[in-house]
């Protein structure tokens, strides 16, 4: 297709103008004038166009892999010009829903080059998405016209958890196991014997293997590491709660994610990691497991589930699992809670799991509602929703002291710090033995 372009526009302007001086003395001549520079014009115009027909840019999209919801993704255009320069404005065809850092590309390159061409798109839903086709428009070398096609390039792209979180995640993890951070072990002061090697000072005492010791001329320290081929089971409530959206993504996207970085960590500690996912039932099973193919299997179930608008039965839920796991556990359970009345369906769950298991309760709290709280206030409008939100955490915080009461372990976080903060609980929980 050939469109007109500014030049095009402009020269029109100014022959209608002549023709129209030209009129005021002889009106046929002017109308013959008219006509015969559009004819002409509409022929250099074909012609100018055709250029760029047998001059056309190649283009095509490099091949998009697993999104990352909540994430930044780069989406890469390549480009190779031909025999002549080109002015391009390209237009690619990503899911409307999605907001993306330029809506349109414009570029200008000589001939005979290549170039990548780069944007940002930002997925806020999980699922399978249609990258349609390449929408391109090419200037004319006269800049008459511009000549407008397409390329095909449909694909569908699946959009999943934060999965560059995770890879962020995996390389702290790694340098732990490879001893480049073998201090921190020594932190923790586990009950696994690791290692022995020559005495630090400053270290504590009490781990001076003196057997050892005696046999060289330098104090022997016993390494010990916190224990590991332990059991963690996540539960992640998909409930009411969890469809509200939270700083642009859902409260339930937000637990998957925390879901996912603890699955991780806990796999990369050695334990075993089960998954169940609940509302009114439990939806979702995963046995617990070992290793790095286990996360692939929960990466892959979890993806494609929603949040619904369903009450989630708390206490169903972990009558099933008391049902189906019988060695001792650290039990998550990922919700979000209201008030003491509304979560005491949630506190009647969680003293089910005493005293076999190790029951963590971890809640997901709105960063806008402690903004809200935590402002000052101008108008009387403001002065009320400060009041709100701070009733709000105020019952937030009775409902959270009751778990505690019963020997609940508690983490109530912001939304979007809730990965990085449950992790360090974990690691935490390991350090102190309390499983």
């Amino acid at each position: 297709m050939i469109l007109l372009a500014k030049r095009s526009y402009f020269l029109l302007i100014i022959a209608l103008l002549v023709a129209g001086l030209v009129s005021l003395f002889n009106v046929l001549i002017g109308l013959l004038l008219l006509l015969l520079f559009d004819v002409t014009f509409l022929g250099v115009m074909v012609i100018d166009g055709s250029k760029v027909r047998k001059n056309r840019v190649i283009i095509s999209r490099h091949p998009l892999q697993k999104l990352s919801i909540g994430r930044e993704n780069k989406v890469a255009l390549s480009l190779t010009t031909k025999q002549q320069p080109a002015q391009l404005i390209i237009k690619d065809n990503y899911p409307q829903q999605f907001s993306v850092s330029v809506p349109t590309l414009e570029t200008s390159l000589t001939a005979q080059t290549q170039q990548d061409l780069y944007y940002n798109i930002y997925p806020d839903q999980r699922g399978e998405f249609l990258w349609g086709d390449i929408r391109i428009r090419q200037l004319s070398p006269w800049a008459l016209a511009w000549y407008d096609w397409k390329v095909p390039a449909s694909q569908k792209v699946a959009v999943y958890p934060d999965l560059v979180g995770l890879r962020s995640l995996l390389i702290p993890l790694s340098l732990e196991n490879t001893g480049t951070m073998r201090f921190r072990r020594r932190l923790l002061q586990g009950t696994e014997f690791s290692e022995l090697r020559e005495y630090v000072s400053g270290e504590d005492t009490r781990l001076i293997n003196w057997k050892a010791s005696a046999r060289g001329t330098h104090p022997i320290i016993k390494v010990l590491e916190e224990e590991r081929e332990q059991t963690l089971i996540i539960l992640l409530d998909r409930g009411r709660l969890m469809t509200a959206q939270v700083q642009g993504l859902k409260r339930f996207d937000w637990a998957l994610n925390s879901t996912l970085s603890l699955a991780l960590t806990g796999l990369n500690r050695g334990d075993s990691v089960g998954i169940g996912v609940f509302d009114r039932e439990v939806v979702t099973w995963l046995p617990p497991e070992r290793g790095k193919s286990q996360l692939s299997k929960i990466i892959e179930r979890l993806t494609p589930i929603q949040p619904v608008l369903l009450e989630p039965d708390y206490f169903g839920s972990v009558t099933r699992l008391v049902n189906k796991q019988h060695r001792r556990a650290l039990v998550v359970l990922i919700t979000d809670i209201i008030d003491k009345i509304a979560s005491a369906e949630l506190l009647t769950a969680m003293q089910r799991l005493r005293p076999r298991y190790l029951p963590f309760c971890v809640t997901l709290r709105d960063p806008q509602v402690d903004d809200i709280a935590h402002s000052q206030t101008e108008t009387v409008e403001e002065l009320y929703r400060r009041s709100v939100a701070l009733d709000m955490l105020s019952q937030r915080q009775v409902a959270l002291a009751q778990l505690q009461q019963k020997g609940v372990l508690v983490l109530d976080a912001p939304a979007n710090q809730i990965s990085e903060q449950l992790v360090e609980r974990y690691l935490e929980i390991k350090a102190r033995h309390l499983l």
